[in-house]
């Protein structure tokens, strides 16, 4: 996947991360949820702040025990975000052991996402 919308200084994950206007294009096409899904891994009072229309909002305490609810698999992208990318990186790994190899960080998180494609999303 192309990585052009990342600063030069930043190490980009190959297979573990997936850029902001990747995501929003993903989002944008209507993929069935079998095919693409966004989540928001951010707690309730962070998705009151700033929240991306389209994404699925399972706080990251809570993947291990909801992300069945979802019709994901091995092929699914599964583009996960959060405030910065760290946490988002956490669970797209724990995602990755269960065998949901699709899964991507979204690199940069809700920030990024402010930066380069939507700056009325509020930064904290």
């Amino acid at each position: 996947m192309p990585t052009t919308d990342n600063p030069e200084w930043y190490p980009f994950q190959h297979g573990l991360e997936i850029s902001v206007p990747e995501t929003a294009k993903l989002l944008e096409m209507g993929k069935p949820i079998d095919e693409f899904v966004l989540i928001d891994v951010r707690e309730p009072n962070e998705l009151q702040i700033a929240s991306i229309d389209g994404a699925v909002a399972i706080p990251m305490g809570e993947i291990p025990s909801r992300i069945n609810e979802l019709d994901v698999d091995e092929e699914t992208i599964i583009a996960v975000l959060c405030r910065s990318g760290r946490r988002s990186l956490d669970v797209t790994l724990y995602l990755h052991r269960q065998g949901l190899t699709g899964a991507r960080s979204v690199a940069g998180g809700i920030l990024w996402w402010s930066d380069r494609l939507d700056p009325s999303l509020r930064k904290y």
